[in-house]
């Protein structure tokens, strides 16, 4: 502990001894600047409240001026003794031992991410955001969108004393109110050529729109009390005595999930719950986490079932035992169950804890023929998966891809029948790229991606070219058959290409016709496998999952989605096609990015033109129009109000003249921060309210 402390107290010493010194320094010239004030004001104003006049008072003036100004004159200047500034260092002292104790505190039990050298103001903002409050960079605070959840429906009235005076600021209850409130609107405004006709949200009571606040005017009120409106409470300030009375608004009620549609609630395991041998890891605590996750109605459970570890070593030699055990676990407790038809490598992606490579008779092939990956314009090859090149291509020892697939997929049909005659197993998730995504491996962490760069198209491996060379000699131009040269790297931006800037080649001649090639092989590749897991789950339903690429939406060419494959600029629409192919083969689509909000990401979403509110929408709606079901998860871990806030005004959209909804929403993912007591109590609240129950306490 004795440690923590000297870190968390940060410096020396004599770093600290010099700060107190400035700050007594500080205090004396306040001391000293506020002396003079007085002095010129005595001055200026006469005794009859009269402006004293320039010829009169001349000599007298001036005599006043040089005892300001002098050291030795008659001033109000006080030297601070010696004591005094001694006691206000070992203030100062106590004040930031106290401080480090409660960064101590936060950091090993409330993870907080503090710091070395916070302060007690990076404390109260961390205990601000924490209540679902709003704490920009200058320390300007309002309440989130989440906080129209727990508001009172009477005001308060907050004496804040000036900052001459020695009284303590206290709050005491108002039954008057000014009739002041805040304006609580979505917080997008959406670009009508992109939304592309798109159905819009009605008014969400947890959005805060800026503009909608009232603005600061100064009033005169009764007793000759100055009142001033303040843009950020929303309420109104009263001058009385050096003092300011403040009144706040009614905090509006948020929105009331009561008695509507029931929206199931799975929790995902985590990655690594089945060892490399096939094997339940700690049965015992699980056990214990699916029990609690029971407790608060949890419908069931997310896993994925690998196909590195399940089909390791040979072809068509499976080993199911770790998964039968717990799945028999999970059956007992009478929960559900969605399995994921993992067919990519676990590791090197956000998130990943474990390291799940492909099968290992798979790499041997690879090593041999590295095309069987995805490969970018540089050569560098991805073993995340196999490339759709060799779909239909018989290069996995006699077997192509889809053949692979289909296999593994009839061996589990096969395996766990009777938790499919059960209704055990509720949704079979088909794995369809990188992260069981539908998307080109275009922003690969192991290749020096970081956000928000714009990625790179995966096409250039022997198979894929074939397939180019094909579609380009089919349109009579065989020059074509090559990826672009101007589309920069990983990490470029837009602007920085020659292809998405604005007016790029992404949007001439060759720039449609590769990216409609490019989109096509991957909702082709969609088609087949799709065609497949429909054949071997007959009955149960399939799904396939659709990544929140939101970063650049908001530019022309979207260019994060073209290199990931979805051929979605702002003049196309890019998800119809897929939403329609779904509905061929009667399979649900589950989309990430639910959570997604700008509020806590702004400085990250503005630099990247990033709208996931637009893309959520234009996806969600591209499903709807075409009646498939929905189901979503969350991209990133969550466990505040305003994310669970967000997650439920998109599983059921206010006033929606069609009622549509989540079918069903699935969160990611089962860990210790999530058991934590609070943690847990906030995820309960969430769960009655996707089940449309009553919650009579949102303020955990």
């Amino acid at each position: 502990m004795a440690t923590d402390m000297q870190k968390l107290i940060g410096t020396s010493e004599e770093d600290n001894e010099e700060e107190m010194e400035m700050d007594v320094k500080e205090e004396d010239d306040n001391d000293k600047e506020n002396g003079e004030r007085h002095m010129s004001h005595q001055v200026m104003v006469g005794i009859d409240g009269e402006m004293a006049s320039n010829s009169g008072d001349n000599q007298y003036h001036q005599k006043i001026q040089e005892q300001v100004s002098t050291p030795g004159g008659g001033g109000p200047r006080r030297c601070r003794p010696t004591e005094e500034k001694e006691r206000t260092k070992l203030r100062e002292r106590h004040r930031r031992a106290i401080t480090a104790r409660i960064l101590a505190g936060l950091r090993r039990h409330g993870n907080y991410n503090l710091r070395v050298r916070a302060d007690i103001n990076d404390v109260i903002a961390a205990l601000a955001r924490e209540a679902g409050w709003v704490v920009l960079p200058d320390g300007t605070t309002f309440p989130s969108r989440s906080q129209g959840a727990s508001r009172p429906t009477g005001g308060s009235t907050t004496v804040v004393t000036s900052p001459s005076s020695p009284m303590v600021s206290q709050q005491t209850p108002s039954t008057s109110l000014r009739g002041v409130s805040s304006g609580f609107r979505t917080t997008m405004e959406y670009n009508s050529c992109r939304m592309k006709g798109v159905f819009m949200p009605t008014t969400s009571s947890y959005d805060i729109c800026p503009s909608s606040r009232s603005q600061t005017s100064a009033m005169v009120g009764e007793g000759g009390e100055q009142t001033e409106n303040h843009p950020l409470i929303g309420g109104s300030i009263d001058i009385v005595n050096d003092k300011q009375i403040v009144d706040m608004p009614p905090r509006l009620p948020g929105r009331d999930f009561t008695e509507t549609l029931y929206i199931p609630v799975y929790v995902m395991l985590p990655l690594g719950v089945i060892n490399l041998k096939c094997e339940l890891v700690d049965p015992d605590g699980l056990l214990k986490q699916l029990r609690v996750l029971k407790s608060i109605n949890v419908d069931g459970i997310m896993v994925d079932c690998w196909w590195g570890i399940v089909e390791a070593h040979a072809p068509l030699e499976y080993d199911w035992n770790g998964y039968k055990r717990l799945f028999q676990m999970v059956r007992e407790l009478k929960l559900k169950i969605q399995v994921v038809m993992s067919f990519h490598e676990c590791g090197g992606n956000v998130g990943d804890d474990v390291c799940i490579p492909l099968p290992h008779w798979v790499a041997e092939i690879g090593r041999s023929n590295p095309d069987i990956f995805f490969t970018d314009r540089e050569g560098r090859r991805n073993p995340e998966c196999l490339s759709w090149g060799i779909d239909k291509e018989r290069a996995l020892r006699g077997r192509t891809a889809v053949e692979v697939y289909f296999d593994y997929m009839r061996s589990f049909r096969i395996e766990f029948d009777e938790f499919f005659g059960d209704g055990i197993i509720s949704m079979v998730e088909v794995g369809l790229g990188p992260c069981g995504e539908l998307r080109y491996p275009s922003y690969p962490v192991k290749h020096g991606w970081r956000y928000p760069g714009i990625g790179e198209f995966q096409c250039y491996d022997q198979y894929l070219l074939k397939s180019l060379r094909k579609a380009a000699e089919a349109r009579g131009h065989s020059f074509w058959a090559r990826g672009p040269d101007n589309a920069g790297s990983y990490n470029s931006q837009p602007q920085e290409t020659g292809f998405f800037c604005d007016g790029g080649d992404y949007d001439g001649y060759y720039g449609r016709f590769f990216l409609y090639w490019y989109s096509q092989v991957l909702v082709d590749h969609c088609d087949r496998v799709l065609s497949l897991g429909k054949l071997a789950f007959e009955g149960t339903c399939i799904a396939a999952k659709l990544p929140g690429i939101h970063w650049w939406y908001k530019t022309a060419s979207h260019a994060a989605e073209l290199t990931a494959g979805f051929y979605n600029p702002c003049n196309r629409d890019g998800y119809t096609r897929i939403m329609t192919m779904l509905k061929k083969h009667g399979a649900a689509l589950n989309f990430t990015c639910a959570e997604m909000r700008m509020l806590d990401q702004c400085e990250d979403f503005q630099e990247a033109l990033a709208d996931p509110n637009g893309l959520v929408w234009q996806v969600l709606n591209a499903a709807w129009d075409v009646c498939i079901p929905v189901a979503s998860e969350n991209a990133l871990p969550c466990n505040d109000r305003v994310a669970y806030n967000k997650i439920l005004d998109n599983a059921k959209p206010l006033n929606d003249p069609d009622g549509r909804h989540f079918s069903s929403f699935t969160y990611l993912r089962l860990s210790p921060l999530l058991m934590e007591r609070q943690n847990l109590m906030e995820f309960e609240q969430f769960v009655k309210r996707m089940h449309g129950e009553a919650v009579h306490d949102l303020q955990v």
